[in-house]
């Protein structure tokens, strides 16, 4: 079965944030004090995520990926791994964490079926990532990304929010990350959502300032969002995500869902359908609803156009 939004866009890819915690406060991501802590009772239980999962992979949603917040500070992540796997062994699942605590959860990630990995690694300067994370260790990162190298994930993907003034002089030494092994590095702009969404302009630095590093590289495919690169002699590629500088809401074939049960048909809109307390067909029905109603592109710059959730409630 195939869906597709009221502009022929075949939506195959759901975004699933299992809890809005993190043990970083990023400072493009979460204010300085944190979060209020959502009540138990306000999350979706492990249950609930399953039963989405379900109606969402019925009509037709094939990728699957796990965000936060961080998602291995998730209590019962493993099981919900495991019962995704259990609805269609085919579902692509992934898991988008900072690795802080990735280390002694790698096998079993593996073993309960996760695909993929990404890593969100904004600086391999140990005090510009302490900076970034406000207190984060690199160390723990990058015992993490060998961990699951050793536990079986090939093919990583590193993300990195580019912030003007902050991380420019990491650019170059991401990007060495893809020469001798299949690590895949993305550069993403800053989005003006959350904390950032009352930031300067002069906070923002557009992916062009990656080309100056790209001599001689060869586009090999659009990846999704993503303008996918490889320079001469690398075994991994480079990706440039642009929602600012160039709109990818064309190509966007992509549903969200929050921690406290909320579809969002875009990333950028303060429009939400509540999905708990809903099963069966109403459930599915739900999930239809909030994919046809998802919006053309997102309206960045305009008046009240984007969310006021922070970036660790929507999920990325």
């Amino acid at each position: 079965m195939m869906i597709q939004d009221s502009y022929g866009r075949k939506i195959e890819y759901l975004r699933l944030s299992v809890t809005d915690l993190c043990n970083y406060r990023c400072i493009y991501c979460m204010p300085e004090e944190g979060v209020c802590k959502k009540a138990h009772s306000d999350i979706l239980s492990i249950e609930e995520m399953t039963e989405i999962v379900r109606a969402a992979h019925a009509l037709g949603i094939k990728k699957i990926r796990l965000t936060g917040g961080e998602p291995l500070v998730r209590r019962g992540i493993i099981t919900l791994c495991e019962n995704i796997k259990a609805i269609d062994p085919e579902i692509e699942l992934g898991i988008t964490t900072n690795g802080s605590l990735l280390a002694p959860m790698a096998k079993d990630l593996k073993a309960a079926g996760v695909d993929r990995l990404n890593i969100s690694l904004d600086s391999l300067d140990p005090e510009t990532f302490r900076t970034i994370t406000r207190g984060g260790d690199l160390q723990d990162v990058l015992n993490g990304i060998r961990a699951a190298q050793a536990a079986g994930f090939d093919n990583i993907k590193i993300n990195a929010v580019l912030l003007k003034g902050i991380n420019e002089k990491d650019i170059l030494d991401l990007i060495r990350l893809t020469k001798d092994e299949t690590i895949h590095v993305r550069f993403i702009e800053l989005m003006p959502l959350g904390v950032a969404k009352h930031w300067n302009s002069d906070r923002f630095i557009s992916t062009e300032a990656i080309e100056k590093h790209m001599i001689n590289a060869d586009l090999i495919k659009i990846d999704g969002v993503a303008r996918v690169y490889r320079l001469p002699g690398h075994k991994g590629t480079v990706g440039l995500i642009c929602p600012m500088s160039n709109s990818f809401c064309p190509t966007c074939n992509k549903i969200r869902v929050t921690a406290d049960g909320k579809l969002k048909p875009c990333l950028h809109s303060d429009q939400e359908i509540d999905l708990r307390g809903l099963h069966g067909e109403a459930l599915t029905q739900a999930i239809r609803d909030g994919i046809t109603q998802k919006p053309e592109s997102h309206h960045f710059g305009a008046a009240d156009a984007a969310t006021e959730r922070f970036m660790n409630e929507i999920g990325g």
